[in-house]
């Protein structure tokens, strides 16, 4: 593959530059103006500046900076496994650092640096071994020049160049290769050649977060820094009216109690000293205009919606009349409630502001969006914003916020106090204050034929759009967020049909909501998996033959669910008192199917073991595309059995892992995953393992059971 055949995407511009003793090479991302998930071609860039790079140091050190965020999804070695298959590069002399916030770094999908859709590793799989490969022609360049033979003469492995007898070490080559320009064309390694990916390779950061060396957010600090928290209305939308700071500032350690857009933050000399003061803090409130929110008049709301006409997202034929017209149906009406995203890390941001200059140190998503509303608020410009992106302790989208909440907030304490200022949210106060994913209702209404088939589809989807009233609104198109029907408008079971329909509405409620880890997909596959094993029932159907039916014309779909369901045993026997339920869904361009076996103990539902299958196209890092299922499939476990945010009285009800837990060790199953072998182009695996969990368990409990659980989180005794 020839890497400048297409330029507007691939091709490296401009960029050899002589950095600290070492061979530095850049390269760009075509800029312009992106949504969330979009991937059509870009305009050509012009030339960037020389600060996107992968250093090779004289000392042998292969240096790759990260333009995305390390999470927990295990970029920070996939993406240097890129680089180091085409650089033969010695694995044992990797190393890896988060790039500074620049343009530079923007997303080939988003048009700003930022990290989340699933995107990373398949967005920058070209670009990654483009670098990769240039720095290895460069470096023997180098060496055939030193050598006095042709480049071609010349062959490189783990970390060498070699011609005959002789040997150069690329540290020993990397000043002479700093002077050469950068090549405008590489030849990509053919798959068959790979020696890198594909391997299952161990983490890079795993040493350092199993010693407490890793820095996250939290853990920074520094000379002079003071902490904050804040005091925020405890409705959305609700502001200060008046308080007095005097109970605060008599909390020993407490400096100073400064009002902010957000609220009131106490500023002390650590953190006990600023909750306290907090605590102390007493302030009157005007409640504002969402001080009655309730959760079950939001969802008799959304019922209401269900049942009259909203925008169309896809639409074929005449399902309604079908469906009104047809002797078999199935009709039914599915609920999911809002969910919080409770990251083992909390919420904060350190800043420090100086005269020219402003530091951020935040575990952050959306670095360009981070560095712009910090400029704003300080009237600098974004390149005199330095971010610093430490590991994040988790985030499932609630570090990606387009209004830049907890920065913002962080930047004007810092503003106001006069110092450097960390901001940090408890728990309570970002389960109570934070984003949630959407709760949406559902109702279905499905005509069957003679031979128990689906033949038209109405379906109808009340829930919030994340993307209405921020900078991504534009996606929406004649009323529709995509976000919000992904997952069912594009479902192979509806688009298959002559007669389909689906109608989205999306009612603002005034609760702010944000992107969770799947997006629409997360309740989305519940309802549509679970709709799909309700008509395979009602057609005396198996589920899994049901399925295979329906998907006959869908392969990639069709392989993992075979997979999945030959090594769960379907249809094998089972222990007493268990049963198996499967389910099967594509987002983030990979296909995952499961099957899950449960039981019912004391009432409650029990997973002991989750088989899953996904095609993932190429496979960089087998190892880390097993462990993200993992954690999807825990995720997505702990909000299907316990995860619900709920109101009273405009004020969110849960606080804390106590009432909004997540999936315990004792609750985690035995998962076992198992990846197709694909040479289709890279997907996604942060969320897609997700999607399929609940349903699959809701299904298993239906098998076991016959009670059919229609609500999220699933309660035998709702």
């Amino acid at each position: 593959m020839n890497a400048a055949n297409d330029p507007s995407r691939r091709r490296f511009l401009k960029a050899g530059a002589l950095l600290g003793g070492g061979l530095v090479v850049a390269f760009v991302v075509p800029g312009g103006k992106r949504l969330a998930f979009a991937q059509e071609p870009a305009a050509k860039a012009t030339l960037p500046p020389p600060n996107a790079f992968l250093r090779v140091g004289s000392d042998d050190s292969v240096t790759v900076l990260l333009a995305h965020s390390e999470m927990g999804q295990g970029i920070w070695t996939t993406l240097p496994m890129l680089i180091a298959e085409e650089l033969d590069a010695d694995w044992s002399r990797i190393r890896v650092e988060h790039a500074p916030a620049a343009a530079v770094y923007a997303s080939p999908v988003f048009g700003m640096q930022g990290t989340g859709g699933s995107t990373t590793t398949w967005s920058e799989f070209d670009r990654y071994r483009q670098v990769g490969a240039a720095a290895r022609a460069m470096l023997v360049q180098a060496a055939a020049a030193r050598f006095g033979v042709a480049a071609g003469d010349c062959r490189t492995q783990n970390g060498v160049v070699i011609c005959g007898d002789q040997r150069a070490r690329y540290g020993e080559l990397a000043d002479a290769a700093g002077q050469l320009p950068v090549p405008e064309a590489v030849t990509l390694k053919a798959p068959a050649d790979w020696k890198v990916i594909g391997k299952d390779t161990p983490r890079l950061d795993t040493p350092e977060k199993t010693t407490g060396r890793a820095v996250f957010g939290m853990d920074v600090q520094f000379e002079g820094l003071l902490t904050a928290v804040v005091a925020r209305a405890p409705v959305f939308g609700g502001q200060v009216k008046s308080f007095d700071p005097a109970p605060a500032l008599a909390v020993k350690g407490v400096r100073k109690v400064v009002q902010v857009p957000s609220g009131v933050a106490v500023v002390a000399d650590h953190f006990w000293a600023a909750k306290q003061g907090r605590d102390a803090l007493e302030v009157e409130w005007d409640l504002g205009p969402n001080a009655a929110l309730d959760s079950k008049a939001l969802r008799d709301q959304f019922r209401g919606l269900a049942q009259t006409d909203g925008a169309s997202a896809a639409s074929a034929g005449d399902a309604r009349a079908r469906v009104a017209a047809a002797s078999r149906k199935v009709e039914a009406e599915y609920f999911v409630p809002y969910l919080a995203h409770a990251a083992m890390e909390p919420l904060n941001c350190t800043v420090r502001i100086g005269p020219d200059s402003c530091d951020l140190w935040v575990g952050t998503q959306f670095q360009t969006v981070e560095q712009n509303a910090a400029a704003a608020i300080t009237g600098l410009k974004p390149e005199q914003v330095t971010v610093h992106t430490p590991f994040l302790g988790g985030a499932f989208g609630r570090r990606a916020t387009a209004t830049a909440d907890v920065v913002s907030e962080a930047v004007h304490v810092a503003k106001a106090a006069g110092a450097p200022v960390k901001t940090v949210w408890t728990r309570e106060d970002d389960t109570r204050g934070g984003y949630y994913r959407p709760m949406f209702l559902e109702r279905a209404a499905i005509a069957l034929g003679d031979d128990g088939l689906p033949v038209a589809w109405d379906h109808t989807l009340v829930g919030q759009s994340i993307m209405a009233g921020t900078p991504f609104e534009g996606s929406i198109k004649n009323g529709v967020d995509n976000a919000s029907v992904e997952g069912v408008s594009d479902s192979p079971y509806i688009k298959d049909l002559a007669d389909h329909r689906v109608e989205l509405h999306s009612p603002r409620t005034g609760i702010p909501v944000l992107w969770w880890r799947s997006v629409g997909h997360s309740q989305n596959a519940f309802v549509m998996e679970s709709l799909v094993d309700e008509l395979a029932h009602a057609a005396g159907r198996d589920p899994l033959e049901y399925r295979r039916t329906l998907l006959a014309r869908h392969p990639r779909h069709l392989g993992v669910l075979n997979l999945a369901a030959q090594k769960a045993g379907w249809g094998g026997p089972l222990a007493k008192g268990r049963a198996r339920g499967i389910a099967v869904h594509e987002s983030f361009g990979s296909y995952v199917a499961q099957v899950a076996e449960v039981s019912v103990e004391s009432g409650k539902v029990r997973v002991h073991r989750v088989v899953c299958a996904i095609d993932c196209g190429i496979a960089v890092n087998p190892l880390a595309i097993r462990a993200q299922m993992d954690s999807g499939i825990a995720f997505g476990l702990g909000a299907a059995l316990h995860g619900r945010i709920t109101f009273a009285d405009g004020r969110v009800q849960q606080s804390n892992y106590h009432d909004y837990p997540s999936l315990r060790l004792p609750e985690m199953p035995v998962v076992e995953t198992h990846i197709v072998t694909s040479t289709e182009r890279a997907g996604g695996v942060g969320e897609p393992g997700l999607p399929p969990i609940a349903p699959a368990v809701a299904n298993a409990v239906f098998a076991l059971t016959g009670k059919r659980l229609r609500e999220l989180p699933l309660r035998l005794d709702a």
